[in-house]
């Protein structure tokens, strides 16, 4: 197995754990973006749609399903457990700017045209910007900082920069992505 993956999906395995205890310790979801949340349901429902029909090792098919889970028992706790929390007068970012741009560029940029093939490569371009309604609440409510979720969005805005600078400069010019073993 790779050590990069392995990491990768360790730190963003112990993320979700984070928000979700978080969320129910507080017994509030205040400071968190539901419609962020959202997207990235979306993102891991689409990316791993291949979860059905496609085994690649048990490893593989338990992190799928343990982020598809915590994705829907975030959006659960946020829109239905923990709803009197939930601050919507701020949380006002219209995802289908994020949605729709992403699709239509997902159709016209992927590596086949199938279904699947253009729904994962719609779940990248959506979780390269699904951190934007967090960021966007965050600049809203100036009184209600949450480190967690501020210090996440960098991370995450900084590592997804730093994938398409790669993939544009290696993949689209046909050239290998390989990570340093």
């Amino acid at each position: 197995m790779n050590i990069f993956r392995l990491l990768g999906d360790l730190s963003h395995l112990l993320a979700i754990i984070v928000l979700l205890l978080k969320i129910w310790k507080t017994r509030s979801c205040a400071g968190i973006s539901g419609k962020s949340q959202i997207l990235f349901a979306i993102v891991y429902t689409t990316r791993y749609l291949d979860l059905v029909n496609a085994y690649i090792s048990a490893y593989n098919t338990l992190m799928k399903i343990i982020f598809l889970t915590a994705s829907y028992t975030t959006v659960y706790l946020m829109y239905m457990k923990f709803k009197a929390t939930y601050d919507h007068n701020h949380d006002t970012f219209r995802i289908e700017f994020l949605i729709l741009p992403t699709f239509i560029l997902a159709l016209l940029i992927n590596h086949e045209l199938s279904v699947v093939e253009v729904l994962w490569t719609f779940s990248i371009y959506l979780e390269s910007v699904a951190i934007l309604p967090q960021l966007f609440l965050v600049s809203k409510t100036e009184d209600h900082y949450d480190l967690i979720a501020i210090v996440a969005g960098l991370v995450q805005t900084v590592l997804y920069c730093d994938f398409f600078y790669l993939y544009i400069t290696k993949v689209l010019k046909g050239k290998k992505l390989q990570l340093p073993a």
